[in-house]
């Protein structure tokens, strides 16, 4: 099976490039040839690259001149099978990592002021993205979106005109033997050492890049709303205005309990030195990042806005909560941390129960036997 997955750019801390790493290996060891198409690919890589790299000035462009160079190649490049995690209109598979454009947009203007409001409906970035979300999701040619939940497969068939049966859902996969919770007992002192943080403190983890939509505000004013001393919380992720997130812990006044550690290429001394992972986001499809806690043994706190709600069974591998609910986030993080101290060994048991149904191989089984099913549909169009 020759297979080109297109992706603009590579990002080290991605949620969608961990997921491509691992899926290409697992493809690769079923016999698939796969192939690269980006802007640019940003770390080493064995497998084989086609560069679309067309100048550009402003996002909008960015993202328009990459489509339509990557359109007029595979005009000239020939696959079984074109997978995309971008929106570019024409290709066979489309893997729905972002959700949808609409719909966050959405979320992000629910509280919004008349002023964001009118920026955002204004903007010629969301107008292009939405547009071509459209085009894509209605395009002819498109035989089937991997959705990496519920959520978003029901948001994709709501808003575009697309056959039900064109949508799948396939959960992410998370590698369990890199994200086990003997990783964790192994990393646990030194890294809850390295944060500062005592034997009975209760710590609670963010991670994730895009501050904004993850919900970190809430976590941190969550945070300083609960009143309690032996919290903390520990921030991995990348985002341009961190310095503003820093400044309102410290307003908050829990700037002494949150501890801001960047983007990380292996988060799991994150995971080892938590004791919940805390993800009140505005919208996700489904973030890596949950899977990577529970895997490790961790429960998880998640909005109803994030397809990872799917697999939390409240209370008993985590919790689920409202974003941008700050008082009551204060309080189910306490309520968290009695749980912890109660029963934790329960807790992260529960927690690896739950991620071990989602292995990459799961993962890698249910993609195969899609491309499998595509690859059919082509043989009996070209007869």
């Amino acid at each position: 099976m020759r297979l080109a997955l297109i992706r603009q750019r590579y990002t080290p801390f991605g949620g969608a490039e961990r997921f491509i790493e691992r899926a290409v290996q697992a493809l690769e060891r079923n016999g698939a040839s796969v192939t690269l198409v980006t802007r640019s690919w940003g770390a080493p890589s064995q497998r084989r690259l086609l560069i679309v790299n067309p100048p550009f000035a402003g996002r909008l462009w960015r993202d328009r001149s990459f489509s339509r160079g990557v359109q007029t190649l595979l005009q000239h490049e020939k696959f079984d099978l074109v997978q995309s995690h971008e929106r570019i209109p024409g290709c066979d598979l489309y893997r729905a990592g972002d959700g949808v454009h609409a719909q966050w947009l959405d979320h992000r203007l629910k509280h919004a002021g008349w002023g964001a409001r009118l920026a955002t409906r204004m903007n010629p970035y969301h107008w292009y993205v939405c547009a071509a979300e459209r085009a894509m999701f209605e395009h002819p040619r498109l035989r089937a979106v991997i959705c990496n939940s519920k959520m978003v497969a029901r948001e994709i068939g709501a808003r575009f005109a697309i056959s039900a049966d064109k949508l799948h859902v396939i959960y992410n996969g998370v590698d369990l033997e890199h994200f086990h919770p003997d990783r964790r007992s192994e990393l646990r002192r030194n890294s809850r050492l390295g944060l500062g943080w005592g034997e009975h403190d209760i710590g609670f983890c963010f991670v994730g890049s895009g501050f904004a939509r993850k919900g970190l505000a809430t976590a941190i004013r969550a945070l300083a709303a609960s009143g309690r001393h032996d919290l903390r919380l520990v921030v991995a992720g990348h985002d341009r205005n961190s310095a503003s997130y820093e400044e309102m812990a410290t307003k908050s006044g829990v700037g002494k309990l949150v501890t801001f550690v960047g983007a990380q290429r292996d988060v799991r001394f994150v995971y080892a030195a938590a004791d919940c992972l805390v993800l009140p986001t505005q919208y996700d499809p489904f973030p890596n990042a949950a899977l990577e806690a529970l895997a490790m043994g961790l429960p998880a706190i998640v909005s109803d806005q994030c397809g990872a709600a799917e697999v939390i069974d409240h209370g008993a591998n985590g919790w689920i909560c409202k974003p941008e609910a700050i008082q009551p986030l204060g309080r189910l993080m306490c309520d968290a941390a009695d749980a912890i101290h109660a029963d934790g060994n329960g807790l992260n048991a529960a927690a690896r129960r739950t991620a071990e149904g989602f292995g990459i191989d799961r993962m890698a089984d249910q993609m195969i036997r899609l491309y499998e099913a595509q690859l059919v549909h082509n043989e009996i169009d070209h007869g």
